[in-house]
């Protein structure tokens, strides 16, 4: 549903034209490239986390759809808890050969393990 808020309007000049469009400045999710030419990068990281070791997989592009999709079938397939948002994708444990032959079976070509 479409918030129609006078606050989001603000700055804004007003026109008589019905088809005017405002323009709010927000940024259009793009498109998802496909598997082939994803280049992710599959890390251990251990900041901020309380000394827990968690695997990142970062460097995806496209929608936050296909990223929590992705990150849904990388949880399932290891068997372990995680989350996917702002275009990482963290896995509990250091499962980053694991998470390395899952991606190659998805079709994901540029793979680096660090």
């Amino acid at each position: 549903m479409k918030n129609n808020d006078w606050k989001d309007r603000l700055g804004m000049v007003y026109s008589t034209n019905p088809d005017f469009k405002y323009d709010t400045d927000e940024e259009q999710e793009e498109e998802t490239l496909p598997n082939e030419k994803q280049s992710l990068r599959i890390s251990l990281d251990k900041k901020n986390r309380g000394g827990k070791v968690v695997t990142l997989i970062t460097g995806f592009r496209g929608k936050n759809e296909d990223l929590v999709a992705l990150g849904k079938l990388l949880k399932v397939k290891c068997g372990v808890g995680g989350s996917a948002k702002e275009g990482e994708i963290i896995i509990q444990g250091d499962v980053r050969r694991k998470v390395a032959g899952i991606l190659a079976n998805e079709g994901f070509c540029k793979i680096k393990v660090i």
